[in-house]
């Protein structure tokens, strides 16, 4: 994860988390965790083609991109699954 992230950080992933928890009635948690990622695969391709000035460019750059997002998702996993293991009752079962 950044390690400053801006102040509206997580109240902009706290509204990206509601959004997927309101589909939770009408789909599987399977079905809303893979349009999450199929969003979050778009839009980051969105922003590369936006940081790019033509699609040779873009190209170029492919496999760097493919890393630095790859590699970010990774860390901002192992960071929450690491947090959830540690909190495990706390989150799932509403302990202490």
């Amino acid at each position: 994860m950044t390690d400053d992230p801006d102040p509206k950080f997580f109240d902009r992933a706290d509204a990206v988390i509601a959004v997927a928890n309101s589909q939770l009635p009408d789909a599987s948690r399977g079905r809303v965790s893979a349009s999450l990622m199929y969003a979050t695969a778009r839009f980051n391709a969105w922003i590369s083609a936006l940081g790019s000035g033509s699609a040779a460019e873009m190209s170029a750059a492919r496999a760097d991109t493919i890393d630095y997002f790859v590699g970010e998702y990774r860390k901002m996993l192992e960071e929450n699954l690491d947090d959830h293991i540690a909190n495990f009752d706390k989150y799932m079962r509403g302990g202490d």
